[in-house]
């Protein structure tokens, strides 16, 4: 079954706590990112975890191998189910943060970001990347697989071209999710929820359409039981 990953994208603790209070964590797991841990601290995953959700800790480390190291390490004494870092900081660094996590006696699921599904071609060529973007985005999941992680973050519309080339267990998880009525704001490579998980998504990450709803318990419910008869 394919739960959602709710995205909390708060820059408080109230509002994180309202929208979570509407949830159910049968359907969904959530996803705290960097605005949201750094106003409200390790707290907020304890509390989260209270009320039996599972937390994907989205704080994308990049940085060199022994920081990355001890980051992650410290990120998996949480109790995280998921965590993530940047496939750009290479080889090494991917290795030294599986490591880290590993020292964890509960070790979250970890995975790469490849390319930000708010970036497109041009932004590419502004940064020095020469690669087309699809060619880049297969390159740097090649390199988290080589370097032993659980998969990678991508846009689902990356999907087509990427499935085939890894194992069954690698994962895709997928942001730039969006419903069709939405606008897709800032993320250019998007998809609805039952689109994603037909191309073949391990874990839709949404948040817009879910936190900005009316009424996003009945939203999560029907994005649940659509992508579950898939």
């Amino acid at each position: 079954m394919h739960k959602v990953t709710v995205a909390l994208d708060y820059a408080n603790l109230s509002n994180a706590k309202l929208l979570v209070s509407q949830l159910n964590p049968q359907y969904c797991n959530l996803k705290i990112g960097k605005e949201l841990f750094t106003a409200t601290g390790p707290a907020l995953i304890e509390y989260f975890h209270s009320l039996n959700f599972k937390v994907f800790l989205d704080l994308k480390f990049h940085d060199i191998p022994s920081t990355v190291k001890k980051a992650c390490e410290a990120a998996s004494q949480l109790g995280i189910w998921m965590l993530n870092v940047h496939a750009s900081g290479g080889k090494s660094m991917m290795e030294a943060a599986l490591e880290g996590v590993n020292k964890s006696k509960q070790s979250p699921l970890l995975i790469a970001v490849t390319v930000l599904t708010s970036m497109n071609q041009k932004s590419l060529n502004e940064i020095g990347v020469s690669r087309d973007l699809e060619d880049q985005i297969l390159y740097l999941a090649k390199l988290t697989e080589e370097s032993g992680l659980h998969g990678i973050v991508c846009s689902p519309k990356d999907l087509y071209f990427l499935k085939n080339h890894f194992s069954p267990s690698f994962l895709f998880v997928t942001p730039g999710i969006r419903m069709k009525d939405n606008i897709a704001n800032d993320q250019i490579r998007t998809m609805t929820p039952l689109e994603a998980v037909q191309a073949g998504s391990s874990h839709l990450v949404i948040g817009r359409p879910i936190t900005q709803s009316k009424e996003p318990s009945k939203t999560l419910e029907k994005i649940y039981f659509e992508i579950n008869q898939a």
